[in-house]
């Protein structure tokens, strides 16, 4: 294990890039950073009060899931996904996610929200019904995607929660940082900062699960009865777990696609990792290929034959984005603008908070996301991506093993990981002075010295924290208590910044246009998906 002085040296080999000049730039320059844009999408399966999935449709008194602002559905009918408005502040962006909790906890009657990453007790997956979005062309091809993942996938591996940070930095840090004039003529030198972004997020993103992942134990009932090559532990009553785990959601069990290791797929320029996307949704894939688009009664099981059905099915710990057009592809928006926001997607779901995520949490991304985008990224391969997810897979597995070690690129050498994360807090506390000084607080240093002793005592990780618990009561228990007691807290608790009318608004408004777009269509599912393919 090295020591603090060798691994301080060892930033000659980019264990950590030295972002001594950036951060002393950032120092100087506080009020870029001011208009920093977020927002949280937040799953969470609907279950009954044992547990269990509930079996019932998607409840209509919260409005249209193809329509609504707010509330929708993922995968499946049961799985709700909450969304926030862009907001630049996140006390108020966290208020609304909580004002969103407490109208559906008092519109789902008996059912609860689940608070785990992972399902509770499943009895048979084939039962999960899909996501319905009605009979317009759109909410048609939305379940028959949907419909194909199941079929590739299984429905297990898509009923996983999480919750997604959306994170733009404001034009006036582009302005200052990369001399900037306006949005559409930096366009290329914006979306090249996030990419740079992105790629130390593959280098260094563990940290998330580290600290956050809190799903490091599943029911038995996940296996559906197929064999694990893991070395999972047991209560002997259905809860399994793996000891120093973080983020089983993330590992091989959970949302992840090992087809889609080869794809090519790199970050170093905009235009790359576009064309590698578009050729993935074009290329047929030998493993899919043979299912067809039909089965012998003529009923649909999958969009197309190829790698990716859609852009959106390209499983990845974070995304670059951009506010697509009625009718636009993800790719073809960043294309024509550049990126807007990055999505952050490795968050489980947080067990300690009623509404899935906390603003110690929101705090730390601000951070690490701006860290990302100040450090240097050397160009990353497509083997080097590959090779990244060695550690991520690391600290996914046994992350709190004692005296763990990350490597760097696809080299052999090995460094501890826990002096490897307090040298990045180190990076990450200037940060936080610089915005605690735009706010006239210290709430982000008070976050980076709360979490950097969890690389001394791994016990005050999420993952180790819940696996207390849960060893104790059992996934499904443990679950089922909060969910009950997260139900009561929210159903007691009034509204702070929506109101009951913004939400029967929102639902009646909702449904209408949902009605309206089913009265004026057109064209058969047929030709609409060949356009769309095409």
């Amino acid at each position: 294990m090295l020591n603090k002085n060798k691994l301080f040296s060892q930033r000659e080999v980019n264990v950590v890039p030295d972002v001594s000049k950036a951060l002393s730039w950032l120092e100087a320059h506080p009020g870029a950073l001011k208009g920093i844009g977020r927002g949280i999408e937040r799953e969470t399966l609907r279950v009954d009060p044992n547990g269990h999935l509930a079996s019932t449709g998607h409840p209509v008194s919260l409005g249209s899931a193809l329509k609504h602002d707010w509330i929708t559905t993922d995968f499946a009918e049961t799985l709700l996904e909450f969304i926030t408005p862009v907001d630049k502040d996140i006390d108020h962006m966290l208020a609304v996610l909580r004002d969103i909790h407490r109208h559906t906890a008092r519109e789902l009657g008996e059912e609860r929200m689940w608070p785990f990453s992972m399902p509770g007790f499943v009895a048979d997956a084939s039962a999960i019904e899909i996501a319905q979005y009605g009979v317009s062309n759109v909410g048609r091809m939305k379940t028959l995607y949907r419909q194909g993942l199941k079929n590739r996938y299984g429905a297990l591996m898509q009923i996983i929660s999480g919750i997604h940070y959306n994170f733009s930095l404001p034009l006036t840090f582009w302005q200052e940082w990369a001399d900037v004039k306006d949005a559409e003529s930096g366009k290329e030198t914006i979306s090249a900062g996030y990419l740079r972004l992105i790629r130390n997020y593959y280098r260094f993103g563990w940290v998330i699960p580290y600290l956050f992942g809190a799903s490091p134990a599943i029911c038995e009932s996940f296996l559906q009865g197929r064999e694990s090559k893991l070395p999972f532990e047991s209560n002997g009553k259905g809860t399994l777990w793996l000891p120093y785990a973080t983020s089983l959601r993330l590992s091989d069990l959970g949302y992840t696609n090992k087809s889609q290791n080869n794809l090519g797929i790199a970050f170093n320029s905009l235009e790359g990792y576009v064309s590698a996307l578009k050729k993935a949704i074009k290329t047929p894939s030998e493993e899919f290929a043979p299912m067809g688009t039909h089965d012998a009664d003529g009923n649909w099981l999958q969009l197309n034959t190829n790698v990716l059905q859609i852009e959106n099915e390209l499983y990845a710990p974070i995304r670059p984005k951009r506010v697509t057009r009625s009718g636009e592809a993800p790719s073809d928006a960043l294309l024509r603008g550049g990126i807007e926001y990055i999505e952050v997607r490795s968050l489980d779901i947080n067990p300690f908070s009623p509404v899935g995520v906390d603003a110690d949490q929101a705090r730390f991304l601000d951070l690490f996301l701006i860290w990302c985008t100040l450090a240097d990224a050397p160009e990353m391969s497509a083997e080097e991506l590959l090779c990244s997810r060695t550690n991520w897979n690391r600290v996914i597995l046994e992350g709190r093993k004692p005296d763990q070690t990350i490597g760097v690129g696809c080299g052999e050498a090995q460094f501890s990981l826990a002096e490897v994360g307090k040298t990045l807090f180190a990076d990450l506390h200037r940060v936080a002075e610089v915005l605690d000084s735009n706010n006239g607080s210290t709430q982000y240093q008070q976050v980076c010295d709360q979490l950097v002793a969890s690389f001394d005592d791994p016990e005050l990780t999420y993952s180790a924290r819940i696996l207390r618990t849960i060893k104790q009561n059992g996934l499904v228990g443990t679950g089922v208590g909060l969910a009950e007691q997260y139900r009561h807290l929210l159903c007691e608790e009034s509204l702070e910044v929506l109101d009951e009318q913004a939400f029967s608004r929102q639902a009646a408004e909702s449904i209408a246009a949902q009605q309206q777009l089913e009265a004026s269509e057109t064209q058969d599912f047929e030709t609409y998906l060949a356009s769309r393919n095409g």
